[in-house]
């Protein structure tokens, strides 16, 4: 089995901690939180219909995944409690999400900063 083909064994969703726990075989075991799932959504909402169309996605701090249902063999649908629910984490991507955490969730946090956008949704950041 390639890591593309990876599907976990074990899928929890802990709405206090605002995280999906994913279990595969093996031990490999990975938690990751709403806020992150959320702004790499793989709906053409965030991520556009190509290169350089990606949305940046701001004040997602305390969003919180009210659902989450399997789409057939291959994916995951999470529906969040800011009414986003389009977009079908596959397997292979649910992966890369897990194995990719720390590089990609640095580049949103740069990114965010390059923006002057916040995470929290109460904040408004002033560049001056």
């Amino acid at each position: 089995m390639s890591t593309t083909d990876k599907i976990p064994c074990d899928i929890r969703l802990h709405t206090k901690s605002r995280e999906l726990e994913l279990v595969y075989e093996g031990g490999e075991r990975y938690s990751l939180s709403c806020e992150y799932l959320r702004v790499f959504s793989p709906s053409a909402e965030v991520r556009g219909h190509g290169p350089g169309q990606e949305v940046l996605q701001a004040g997602k701090l305390k969003v919180n995944i009210t659902a989450v249902k399997p789409v057939g063999n291959y994916a995951l649908q999470l529906f969040f409690d800011d009414d986003h629910d389009t977009g079908f984490y596959s397997w292979s991507y649910l992966y890369e999400l897990c194995t990719e955490h720390d590089e990609q969730w640095q580049t949103y946090l740069d990114r965010m900063s390059e923006a002057g956008e916040s995470r929290d949704p109460e904040v408004q950041v002033l560049k001056l």
